[in-house]
């Protein structure tokens, strides 16, 4: 029996042992485990304004043509020196109800909103270049969370203007809802009212300093707590009519704009305290092209025919004077072509035998050149113009 359980033993030892060895030779021959994925890249700046505007800001928006300059698109202009002043605590221009940066907010930043997905207006920023990366925009959420604090190094010159919404020289088709002075540092908000931040109208003659001025007063002149290096001047309920507007921020007299070290804007920016800063825009409502001959002149007679050497005042050629819908209306109803004989130029409630028609259509019967003859008109507007005919061309 003793010997039966030896020999039992001596064959469980050989078994074990054999295997072992089958597991080892296994994993000495076996192909080695497929290396781990690298991990996800990261953020390629850090969460301080000053590195986001280096790696993004810079060059990525503050391009030619986009947001940059005194035309900047949407008023936001991202150049260094003016971009932290236009994105914290200032409304969005495609979103008013949204702050472009609101500190301590991402989810209610229109910052966020335009690098992770269209927006209210338009696509994804930057429109070239392809999305920024979700890494990145963390960090500016990062950013935002802890405050947007600007840790750039803040000058120590007298405060200065460095950017103005609208901007110097802008054509605007509406009234802005708000001007907003962005200061390349910290101002005193006591100093900054109704008395320091102006905007008057020319009264309709584009010349400042004359009898006509008129003087717009704000619903309020603040300078925002979460971006003290801004002021805004609230047009809420104000109407502006179309007219040439003059923006002054006071850095002369006894009462000037000052920054926390007390020192007087330096409007002119010539290094030195004092000097007012002044900007100005436009406003220009544009009129909506209608089958009467005031809309008719406004939109199509007065840029596209009344020039110099043409239909003018002056010397209108073939005796057509189109400068004023007066004017065009007693050249035009009734009234014999000079151009070709037997043609009048519009009979009223007959478009199609009207000879300015044809001219602007460029039929094959007219004597000369399809009129406009820098651009011919798009066939909707002359169809408006048709309209007007058929309707009587009344004045």
């Amino acid at each position: 029996m003793a010997a039966i359980v030896l020999m039992a033993a001596s064959l469980v030892g050989c078994e074990l042992g054999s295997y072992d060895d089958a597991v080892k030779e296994f994993n000495q021959n076996a192909p080695p485990p497929p290396p781990l994925p690298p991990p996800p890249p990261g953020a390629s700046f850090g969460p301080n304004f000053s590195e986001i505007q280096a790696a993004l800001f810079t060059p990525s928006c503050a391009t030619i043509g986009c947001h940059s300059g005194a035309g900047a698109d949407a008023g936001l202009n991202l150049e260094a020196g003016s971009s932290y002043m236009n994105l914290i605590g200032i409304a969005s221009s495609q979103d008013p109800g949204t702050q472009r940066v609101n500190p301590g907010n991402p989810d209610m930043s229109y910052l966020i909103t335009k690098l992770e997905g269209p927006g209210v207006m338009g696509g994804p920023m930057p429109p070239t270049g392809g999305p920024v990366p979700q890494p990145d925009i963390d960090v500016i959420r990062q950013w935002i969370t802890q405050g947007a604090i600007d840790d750039t190094v803040q000058s120590t010159t007298p405060v200065r203007v460095a950017s103005i919404i609208p901007a110097a020289g802008a054509p605007l088709t509406m009234p802005p809802a708000q001007i907003t002075a962005g200061f390349d540092r910290e101002v005193d908000a006591s100093t900054v009212g109704p008395l320091t931040f102006l905007l008057d109208a020319s009264g309709g003659d584009a010349i400042f300093g004359n009898a006509n001025d008129v003087a717009i007063t704000a619903a309020s002149v603040t300078v925002p707590p979460a971006n003290p290096q801004s002021a805004i001047f609230d047009l809420t309920g104000v109407a502006l009519a179309d007219d040439t507007y003059r923006v002054t921020l006071v850095g002369d007299g006894g009462a000037p704009i000052l920054d926390l070290d007390a020192n007087a804007l330096d409007g002119d920016a010539d290094g030195n305290e004092g000097g007012n800063f002044t900007s100005q825009f436009t406003i220009t409502t544009p009129v909506v092209l209608g089958a009467t001959l005031d809309q008719i002149q406004a939109v199509v007679f007065t840029p596209s025919c009344a020039s110099a050497a043409c239909h003018d005042a002056g010397s209108p050629a073939a005796d057509l004077d189109l400068s004023t819908a007066d004017r065009s209306f007693g050249d035009l109803v009734g009234v014999s072509s000079l151009n070709k004989a037997g043609a009048t130029r519009v009979i009223a409630f007959d478009a199609d035998n009207s000879y300015l028609i044809q001219k602007l259509e460029n039929d094959p019967d007219i004597v000369g050149q399809v009129m406009p003859i820098v651009q011919p008109l798009d066939q909707a507007v002359i169809d408006v113009i048709r309209q007007w005919i058929t309707d009587g061309a009344e004045r």
